[in-house]
């Protein structure tokens, strides 16, 4: 485990720092770097968990303060001599091994680059998944929209809906990721509040595209990796693609 190296993230960040090494993780956490509620990416699942939520990574990068006792004199002076593999990381080696300039982390800076692209790619799909559900919101009573009239919009309250997607999808496209809480809310929101809808005016084919798109919705804010974030944003743009035709023909 002490050569293991590490990815890590802040709970509510998408883009992952890393590779460290455990006395790396220790350093961070002794200035304040990260705390117990950092994500690690966990290989072994491969999923990203807290720190607490894993004893051995929790005891290998906090670990409990040994109690100091004196030693005789032959220790004390050989603990006052600095030794090259026991030097304080600085500032500027920690950044260059998060960003794969070094010897030792070069290797991975690959990865680290999927995963970048990946989160591109999520965003864009998220962005288009967005817009075609305001499309197929609001498009049918666009002119209800274009003056304005509460009174008839309050008649059709899905326009609200619509209207919401296509300010989300304005702020994905300017890249404001900080939404994803938002987003993810409005997936979970449309499989239940539109799916029901459609389900029960005996239309399963609808609830069922709606089902899927924001389903992919989900998954594109989540997924870190070229295969799943493909998978995501095509089953997103096509139940919300296809919910949108159904609508508008």
């Amino acid at each position: 485990m002490s050569t293991q190296e590490f990815y890590i993230r802040g709970p509510m960040d998408t883009d992952a720092r890393g590779p460290f090494t455990v006395e790396q993780l220790i350093t961070l956490g002794e200035t304040g770097g990260i705390d117990t509620e950092t994500l690690f990416y966990d290989a072994a699942t491969e999923q990203w968990a807290p720190i607490a939520a894993s004893d051995r990574v929790k005891n290998l990068v906090f670990p409990e303060k040994k109690r100091l006792s004196v030693k005789p004199k032959q220790y004390v002076a050989m603990l006052n001599v600095q030794q090259e593999e026991h030097r304080p990381i600085t500032v500027q080696e920690m950044l260059a091994a998060a960003e794969g300039r070094t010897d030792e982390t070069k290797d991975r800076r690959h990865y680290m680059e999927v995963q970048a692209s990946s989160a591109r790619a999520g965003l864009l799909a998220a962005t288009l998944i967005f817009l075609f559900s305001a499309t197929a919101l609001i498009l049918p009573d666009v002119d209800v929209v274009m003056n304005l009239n509460l009174a008839a919009m309050s008649e059709h309250p899905l326009i609200f809906l619509g209207l919401a997607d296509l300010i989300c999808a304005v702020l994905l496209a300017l890249g404001m990721t900080a939404i994803y809480p938002f987003v993810r809310f409005r997936a979970v929101f449309g499989i239940g509040l539109l799916g029901l809808i459609y389900w029960l005016q005996d239309q399963p084919l609808m609830a069922l595209l709606v089902a899927g798109g924001s389903v992919g919705l989900y998954f594109c804010t989540i997924v870190l990796s070229y295969l799943p974030v493909l998978l995501s944003a095509l089953l997103g743009l096509a139940g919300i693609g296809g919910f949108a035709y159904f609508v508008l023909t």
